[in-house]
Formats: C-alpha cells, sequence, structure tokens
C-alpha cells in the first residue's frame, strides 16, 4: 500500500511503497491454486509418508533397516486388506519391505492353491479332445496324449 510524505522543500510528495506484513510473498493466484491442489488430493494419499513416520524405516517382518536413499523399497502393507482404511494412529500399517510385502501377499494365493480352492474358477481339463471316438484317455489327460503322438510322429521321420 503506498504511503504519501510531504516535504518541506517545494511541496514535493514522495510516496513509498510498505509492504503489508499480513502476506507472505505469494500472489493471490498462488494461494487460490495451492488450496485447490489440496482439495484434490484424496484422503489418505499421504498416509505413507505418516506411516514411515511412525514405523520408522524397518521393515515389520525381517527387521532390514533402510535409509533415506532406499526407503523407496518400504511399502506401506494395510493389516486389513482394506486401503481406505488409514486411521491416524498408524494401527493398520505396517512397513514392509518389496520382497516381504510380496511375501505376505503371495500367501493366501499359495494356500489357496494348496487346498485345492480354485477361486470360482474351474479346475477341470482344460483342454480335451477324443475326435469323438470316445475312446477312454489315459492317466495322461487329452493334451498329454496328442503331445505324446506328435514326440512319435517326430521320431518315426
Amino acid at each position: 500500500m503506498p504511503r504519501a510524505t510531504y516535504g518541506k522543500k517545494w511541496g514535493r510528495v514522495h510516496t513509498t511503497t510498505v509492504k503489508d506484513k499480513s502476506q507472505s510473498g505469494k500472489s493471490v493466484e498462488d494461494i487460490v491454486r495451492d488450496l485447490k491442489r489440496e482439495q484434490q488430493k484424496p484422503r489418505g494419499e499421504d498416509y505413507r509418508e505418516r506411516s514411515l513416520a511412525l514405523h520408522g524405516l524397518i521393515c515389520a517382518r525381517c527387521g532390514r533397516e533402510f535409509d533415506e536413499l532406499k526407503k523407496s523399497l518400504l511399502t506401506v502393507h494395510h493389516k486389513d486388506g482394506n486401503h481406505n482404511n488409514n486411521p491416524l494412529d498408524g494401527s493398520n500399517w505396517e512397513n514392509l519391505c518389496a520382497y516381504c510385502h510380496e511375501d505376505v501377499h503371495s500367501r493366501g494365493i499359495l494356500g489357496d492353491y494348496l487346498k485345492g480352492a480354485s477361486g470360482g474358477a474351474d479346475s477341470s481339463i482344460v483342454y480335451e479332445d477324443d475326435n469323438g471316438k470316445g475312446a477312454p484317455s489315459s492317466s495322461l489327460g487329452a493334451l498329454g496324449e496328442k503331445l505324446k503322438k506328435a514326440m512319435e510322429k517326430k521320431t518315426d521321420r
């Protein structure tokens, strides 16, 4: 805001601008842009940084410690599997290295496979072709029989 002062000689007017101390040096457009950017961020987006600050740069499974340069190898695992459940106290998070995180998520898939669960998919033979003959198949299955015949043809040459 300009301030005007009058000199004693010849009635000169001197104007000086005084900065308003309430402004932080940002223009109005910058402030509005920052506010809009903050509103566009999805809630809980910064949970990774909060988890790293709360739990430290250590893998909760293997105990490996990471420095600032390698902290990108640390991931945040949601214990209940719900990525929208991000309490501020960090009770649903654990920091895991990329290897342990992959291990945690692959254990469920491996367990289902070993139990024989197919996750709703049909676990029958994928390829079955008896050429309409109705011949009984051996223990190799239809695909195995095709491969066996192809190998016999190859060795006959």
